[in-house]
């Protein structure tokens, strides 16, 4: 059977084109298993926490017996310490069988649960089955933030805790390792709490080691998966070009790389425009995989939204963040950047709070822009007025240009400075957005954004176009803003660009003017 790209479940090698994680596992197997320590795995949403599992069991396998547990779907488990204990132990029995452990330790174990104290039952089996076992056992539990503000969970936690301590002393004996894997950090359970709610502060999960291994996939990681597939389709992809690209819009997050890869596939190869795989393995069939990615309704993306409908001041933030260029100093000990970070929104750069990737920012931004068309002081053009832009298929974007003067002028012309400031280059984004809408991408240069300057690239159709927004600061400063504008077209290799000055000085003098400087061409649009 062929293998194909996979974004459900669990992806498995022998079935699956995927990341080579063995380096990753074996990092893991030896600095976190064979020391004895016990562990969250917390990451964001579909960050691949199940397969390393996975994984991480079938290497573990010859050393170690592995016990393998998810409390999806469990709530049964969590109505009283009884059923919780009955249910593990019919689990961890099911594992023993499937990996023909001794018959008589299985007997052992499926002993009937006393009821009066079924956690000191769960204890004193657990010290005999790690006893008697003829190898060490390792635990895992995925999905455990399922119920992991749950009194019983916690009491659990506590079970294992004590008998980490205990077996650190050598009273007792107990799992070698305990890896529980989700999102929230097991360790931080005031993380758990939903707004309002008392928050919680300690956490049973104390001793748990401190897990910093970097499981997003890296150039060389998806450069190695492409190089998988084109041995069995003889694509001739520029292997490097599509592997860095990748990269640049998801940041090697794992479900983002996997399903762009998938969309080429599936989708874009075959297609009218792309009849053949080698077709689609290039560049405008990647940028196409990108729009339609971008158009996806899957749970990662949902909740997303979810999630800043919950946390508010954080959803305020990353607009600050967006739109207005804010850069908020980095501190993982505040609680609305340690829940982006959590959620896998936000991340460090540089020292300061940068969204994660530029997939999660071109649809923040387009969830952004599409609340504000609701009240707007007048909607951007109807979807229908995008026809004179295109013209044989292709982007008239000086037409963009021409006709957004108008139409700022017209909504916006006595602003004051704290309205452009704010919400010039929302509603630019606004009027371009429906234009582009179904044909094209738009991403922001993240290294450039900021209080008063952002650079927007817009794809449309194998066409390229750089667009400099900029606050008005005075001639030299706008002089200063034609050489960036110039260096940033010698990178995409173009030769006409297009610089938007939102001027707030009383005398300032508006138009569209062109300018030609070092064999470039600039529109530069003053409003």
């Amino acid at each position: 059977m062929p293998k194909n790209f996979n974004t459900t479940g669990v992806c498995i090698p022998e079935l699956h084109y995927m990341v080579n994680t063995r380096k990753q596992i074996d990092k893991i197997i030896t600095g976190y298993v064979d020391k004895g320590s016990y562990f969250t795995i917390n990451r964001a949403r579909q960050f691949g926490k199940t397969t390393t599992l996975y994984l991480l069991e079938r290497q573990l396998q010859e050393h170690y017996t592995v016990i393998r547990l998810s409390f999806e779907a469990a709530d049964e488990l969590f109505q009283s310490l009884y059923t919780f204990t009955k249910g593990l132990i019919r689990g961890i029995s099911r594992e023993l069988k499937m990996q023909k452990a001794d018959t008589g330790l299985i007997q052992q174990w499926e002993q009937p649960v006393s009821h009066d104290l079924p956690f000191s039952d769960l204890s004193d089996r657990i010290t005999e089955l790690c006893s008697d076992n003829e190898k060490k056992v390792v635990l895992m539990i995925d999905e455990v933030d399922k119920s992991a503000d749950n009194q019983i969970f916690l009491s659990f936690l506590g079970l294992l805790r004590n008998k980490y301590l205990e077996q650190q002393q050598k009273r007792d004996r107990s799992f070698q390792s305990v890896i529980l894997a989700g999102v929230y950090d097991i360790k931080n359970l005031k993380l758990k709490i939903h707004p309002g709610e008392e928050a919680k502060y300690n956490s049973p999960w104390n001793i748990a080691a401190d897990f910093n291994l970097d499981l997003s996939f890296q150039p060389d990681d998806i450069a190695g998966m492409l190089a998988e597939y084109d041995a069995d389709y003889h694509t001739g992809m520029d292997i490097p070009v599509l592997s860095h690209l990748i990269y640049d819009y998801t940041d090697g997050y794992p479900y983002m790389a996997s399903r762009i890869c998938m969309i080429i596939d599936q989708q874009i190869a075959g297609s009218k425009e792309y009849p053949l795989r080698k077709n689609a393995w290039t560049i405008p069939g990647f940028l196409n995989a990108i729009r339609i990615f971008l158009q996806d309704k899957n749970a990662l993306f949902d909740d997303m939204v979810k999630t800043l409908h919950q946390y508010p001041v954080l959803k305020e933030r990353i607009e600050d963040i967006l739109f207005c260029g804010t850069r908020y100093t980095f501190e993982i000990n505040s609680p609305v950047i340690n829940i982006g970070i959590m959620f896998g929104f936000l991340k460090n750069h540089e020292n300061t709070v940068a969204v994660a990737n530029r997939i999660f920012e071109t649809i923040l931004y387009n969830l952004f822009l599409s609340e504000r068309e609701f009240t707007a002081v007048r909607p951007p053009e109807p979807q229908n007025s995008r026809t004179p832009f295109i013209v044989h298929g292709m982007l008239q974007m000086n037409l963009v240009m021409e006709k957004f003067f108008e139409y700022f002028q017209e909504i916006c012309g006595n602003s004051s400075e704290k309205f452009i400031g704010n919400e010039g280059r929302r509603i630019f984004l606004m009027y371009l957005r429906p234009i582009i809408n179904g044909a094209g991408n738009y991403y922001i240069e993240a290294q450039t954004r900021d209080s008063t300057r952002t650079d927007v690239i817009v794809d449309y159709r194998g066409q390229r176009f750089v667009i400099e927004m900029k606050l008005w600061r005075g001639k030299a400063y706008n002089s200063h803003g034609e050489q960036q504008l110039i260096s940033y077209l010698d990178y995409y290799k173009l030769d006409t660009g297009y610089l938007l000055s939102f001027n707030f000085n009383k005398k300032k003098k508006t138009g569209i003017r062109e300018i030609l400087t070092e064999g470039k061409k600039i529109l530069e649009v003053v409003v």
